[in-house]
């Protein structure tokens, strides 16, 4: 099959879970015999990568026109030479569903999460991301949803049947201790933070719980916000209140962010209206010890391999309670690791999206 990945900043991923998938998934269909073509935002040099193709095209950067005018122009460049399928990530990207249906080419709509409850977007934003979704509802030729409560909602809110196709989880084993170094890090010393700084992932809640803890380790915390000033002012001045808190920034060395996530004593996880999220996977498996904050998305992958909080106050109780037995902390993020490895296998995940690709193509040609 001749298959298209659209809606996403382009690969090699540097920045989200939809960059992640089109690169892990693209590259095992190519391996498998496909055709994948990746279009990417902005200019490139590159005109492969792991044996994808990619397209490069400009978009507007700013929060409102990103991904819509890429995602477009992505469109409109199809119709030139239309494949077999389109893959196309991101609900807001409904809208657009109807560009693909010039050429007839099925669409699979990876609608992610509840994005309509972001506080990064106005009341106009989240009308928009609601009607999306309807519009995804009624436009995509199937919906694929990354875990089992996003498929409950479209189901219990649209009547809406999507397909359970969920991420993958690296497998990481004692990984690069030595790359600690640089930061003056020991392993299994210090507490790992990474996220976007947004407040549906609770960056604030989580640097407030560990100062209310008795840890004498530096809690490391590796992120940024591209649109979130306020916010990130806000963790800026949490972090300058007490020197444990060590903001990192942005970490792009894949090896070093391997390396933070293999020897964390805990990770702490605050996502909550995401899905299945790709950074907390990355820590399970590291077999980093997981603190996530207790959401149906977190409790679904983590199962009893995690703990759970709701509070400050409960996580800097987890924090006191972890180190005082490490041992005990430590075999649950080995179980952990071998939970991701059993159920978030790329593998799979790339059967999956082949299996739903043939689908789509074989039923378009019936039509």
């Amino acid at each position: 099959m001749n298959i298209a990945f659209l809606g996403i900043r382009g690969v090699p991923a540097r920045y989200s879970g939809f960059e992640t998938a089109a690169e892990e998934v693209g590259r095992r269909l190519v391996a498998r015999g496909h055709t994948v073509t990746v279009y990417c935002r902005g200019r490139g040099a590159d005109a492969t990568h792991l044996g994808m193709e990619l397209v490069h095209l400009p978009t507007l950067r700013m929060k409102v026109t990103d991904t819509l005018v890429h995602t477009a122009l992505s469109m409109l460049h199809l119709q030139r030479r239309p494949p077999d399928v389109a893959v196309v990530f991101n609900a807001a990207n409904a809208p657009l569903l109807p560009l693909a249906r010039l050429r007839r080419v099925p669409v699979a709509l990876h609608v992610d999460g509840l994005e309509w409850k972001r506080a990064k977007w106005g009341p106009t934003g989240k009308r928009y991301y609601r009607g999306a979704e309807r519009l995804a509802v009624r436009w995509a030729d199937a919906l694929i949803a990354d875990a089992r409560g996003i498929q409950d909602y479209y189901r219990e809110t649209f009547g809406a049947a999507s397909v359970f196709i969920p991420y993958g989880a690296p497998i990481l084993a004692g990984a690069g201790i030595e790359l600690l170094s640089q930061l003056a890090l020991a392993p299994r010393r210090y507490h790992l933070i990474v996220a976007r700084f947004e407040p549906e992932n609770h960056v604030d809640l989580m640097i407030r719980g560990f100062l209310r803890s008795r840890s004498t380790r530096p809690l490391v915390v590796v992120g940024s916000a591209p649109y979130s000033a306020k916010y990130t002012e806000e963790i800026h001045e949490l972090a300058a209140s007490d020197g444990r808190v060590r903001l990192l920034g942005g970490v792009w060395d894949q090896d070093l962010l391997n390396a933070l996530y293999a020897n964390a004593s805990c990770y702490l996880h605050g996502h909550s209206v995401g899905g299945t999220n790709p950074t907390l996977l990355r820590a399970m498996g590291a077999a980093a010890p997981v603190l996530a904050f207790d959401v149906t998305f977190n409790r679904e992958v983590l199962d009893d391999t995690g703990l759970f909080f709701d509070s400050a106050e409960a996580l800097g109780r987890l924090i006191d309670d972890q180190e005082g037995d490490p041992d005990r902390i430590a075999e649950r993020g080995r179980r952990g690791q071998a939970r991701a490895a059993e159920l978030y296998d790329w593998d799979d995940v790339a059967l999956g999206y082949e299996q739903l690709c043939a689908d789509l193509t074989a039923s378009s040609r019936r039509r």
